[in-house]
């Protein structure tokens, strides 16, 4: 009985030796002290001021932005968390289904999932404009989950469906594009349902991978410089620090900082530009999941999350 023991152990330590080794190197210790959550508000409703599933957030100096997307609308708050006012949703400018948001130029853009469009309105929330339309061809859209905009107005959509990001000019007209339509994959330049783009003063595009658990980084010539999200950024999704489970929000902090909403691990974590991990933080409740699907980040680092779970919105901060 004592040579199954030896055996046992013997096997036992070929399984966990190169686990306990490998969980060790790809799982990176917070490098800064934790985040607190300082406000919430919101509850589950249709008046102003509640939200039903909300899925993005944007901020533009003192004024919060925010993805009703169930009730069809974009609220508009104060850093507070008091109702300032609604976004226009009357004639060509109503919404069917918003998801993430960015404000460049003045104007609020609105990735509109159902309505295969990129529409655009001015930061009092009249509708301006409106780009895309349903399809797979250049300059169509299947379900835009999310938008961002560059110092030249060129706008870059996650066209989830068609598993592609668009770069197009600022009248809708394409550019380029990374990923294959309508082609699945993780190898290749292929994506796998990319969810949300953010791009920084350096003019590097940061693309949600979403269902492949990663982020990936592009100079502006399409050049690939970082990818990150568990070992190898090969699709292994996981609860560690650095690693994803569907990677759902992207947002740029005043320092250059990368923000990943990481939806099924119920938390926001915090990398360098080039990938380096840096913090994590959420909340987690006992009758609710999924409680962060979208991110943004004040001029002061304080950061607003959008609880799609409990239909609300987090405002956190670092402990001093």
């Amino acid at each position: 009985m004592i040579w199954l023991k030896r055996i046992a152990i013997f096997i036992i330590s070929i399984i966990a030796i190169p686990v306990i080794a490998t969980y060790l190197f790809w799982t990176p210790t917070p490098q800064e002290s934790n985040y607190q959550l300082v406000k919430t508000w919101g509850t589950k409703g249709r008046q102003t001021g509640q939200f039903n599933e909300p899925t993005g957030i944007a901020i533009y100096k003192n004024e919060i932005f925010v993805s009703d997307s169930r009730n069809s609308r974009i609220q508009v708050f104060d850093v507070d968390g008091n109702f300032k006012r609604l976004v226009d949703t009357e004639g060509k400018g109503q919404l069917k289904r918003p998801m993430n948001l960015s404000t460049a130029n003045n104007e609020l853009y609105v990735a509109d999932f159902f309505s295969d469009q990129i529409k655009i309105y001015d930061l009092n929330g009249k509708f301006k404009r409106a780009i895309g339309k349903s399809g797979s061809n250049e300059g169509e859209f299947s379900a835009p989950g999310g938008v961002t905009v560059n110092s030249a107005g060129e706008l870059f959509v996650a066209d989830f469906f068609n598993q592609r990001i668009q770069q197009l000019k600022a009248d809708g007209e394409f550019i380029q594009q990374w990923g294959q339509t309508g082609t699945v994959g993780m190898l290749d330049g292929k994506l796998n349902y990319p969810t949300d783009v953010a791009i920084n003063k350096e003019n590097i595009l940061y693309i949600a991978d979403g269902y492949n658990d990663r982020i990936l980084a592009y100079d502006q010539n399409g050049l690939l410089l970082y990818k990150w999200g568990g070992p190898f950024a090969m699709n292994i999704f996981g609860p560690f620090n650095g690693w994803f489970a569907t990677v759902t929000g992207l947002a740029i902090g005043p320092k250059g900082n990368i923000f990943v909403a990481d939806f099924y691990n119920d938390r926001v974590q915090k990398f360098t530009s080039d990938g380096d991990f840096l913090n994590a933080f959420g909340l987690k409740t006992t009758n609710a999941t999924h409680t962060a699907i979208a991110v943004a980040i004040a001029n002061d680092g304080s950061v607003f999350v959008a609880d799609y779970a409990n239909h609300q919105i987090q405002k956190w901060q670092l402990k001093k």
